[in-house]
């Protein structure tokens, strides 16, 4: 690679994880206001695979696409989320410079996986010596949908129970801790296998879905947040206390239409102050991040297959 290319994971149709190529292209230039950033550790999330395999929520299809690319993906670099170091700046930025550690998601603009991205500088933040890249590049999706929903539209409070729908994935590991430092008292929907891992981050108890999960469920919840997207706004409600909340981060159209009153939906707002809170918390070891694994770019599609089962812990990382 010389100083115009750099590898990356190209995406040039919507498909299974093998369309993802690793490939040599253009490296990007920034901008007036932007930075470029060497990529040192990316996620592989729940939203990249939707996109890559144009596999949108309920209803969200055509609208998805009309946004995305029709037939295959607009930008074909995918990859919000990232850490890394600044590589050089453009013009009018004064906020980082060349060789600060900074992390940041980078929005309809993705284009983190690969060897270097072009970002707002607005959009990122310094990460501290003591978090590693793959810390900060693994805390935000998830991070930043928890603290939106249980935050800032549920306003989580000490005593509040806490029901987790999909407490071992990337938003459900944050969504525990973060209820769980509030004083809440938080109840993890898991499978087996992740029972201790959820307890271990702060939940109380744990429900097996595979056992009767949520239907053998009679407990009432002051908030119930869904991060799997197998709840209704009906069977949702049907588990809440007089006064409840219900968060459904992973809504389809028929459930956004239908959100009203104490059923909050919608996608998490990607902060600045988002994210310095998030990694401030890492940093003084309020805030865990739990990595499933970590591939090089090169099997990014073998880091796809793992999020397409449904069953990744934490997050998938990808180290260019």
């Amino acid at each position: 690679m010389d100083n115009g290319t750099m590898r990356a994971a190209v995406v040039e149709r919507y498909g299974p994880p093998e369309v993802a190529e690793v490939r040599d292209v253009a490296r990007p230039t920034p901008g007036p206001g932007e930075a470029l950033v060497r990529v040192r550790a990316t996620a592989v999330t729940t939203g990249d695979a939707r996109i890559r395999a144009a596999r949108f929520p309920t209803g969200m299809g055509p609208m998805a696409r009309l946004g995305l690319g029709l037939t295959k993906p607009r930008r074909p670099i995918l990859g919000g989320t990232f850490s890394g170091e600044v590589e050089s700046v453009g013009a009018k930025v004064t906020t980082v410079a060349p060789g600060d550690r900074v992390c940041g998601m980078n929005g309809i603009r993705m284009g983190a996986h690969a060897q270097y991205v072009t970002v707002p500088a607005a959009r990122l933040v310094t990460v501290p010596d003591s978090v590693s890249h793959e810390q900060a590049a693994g805390v935000l999706f998830g991070g930043t949908t928890a603290l939106y929903f249980l935050r800032d539209r549920a306003s989580v409070r000490e005593g509040a129970t806490v029901l987790v729908n999909g407490a071992s994935g990337a938003i459900g590991t944050n969504a525990v801790q973060i209820a769980a430092r509030q004083g809440a008292v938080v109840t993890g929907v898991c499978s087996a296998a992740n029972a201790e891992l959820v307890m271990k981050l702060g939940a109380t108890r744990t429900i097996d879905h595979r056992d009767g999960g949520l239907d053998r469920l009679t407990d009432r919840f002051d908030i119930v947040l869904d991060t799997v997207g197998n709840l209704s706004v009906a069977s949702g409600r049907a588990l809440l206390a007089d006064g409840g909340v219900l968060l459904l981060a992973a809504a389809g159209l028929p459930d956004m239409l239908r959100a009203r009153g104490n059923v909050r939906v919608g996608t998490s707002k990607e902060t600045a102050e988002a994210f310095a809170t998030l990694v401030h918390q890492v940093a003084d070891g309020t805030l865990e991040v739990i990595v499933e694994e970590s591939f090089p770019l090169d099997r990014i599609a073998d880091a796809y297959r793992r999020v397409d089962t449904g069953r990744k812990v934490g997050n998938v990382l990808i180290t260019p």
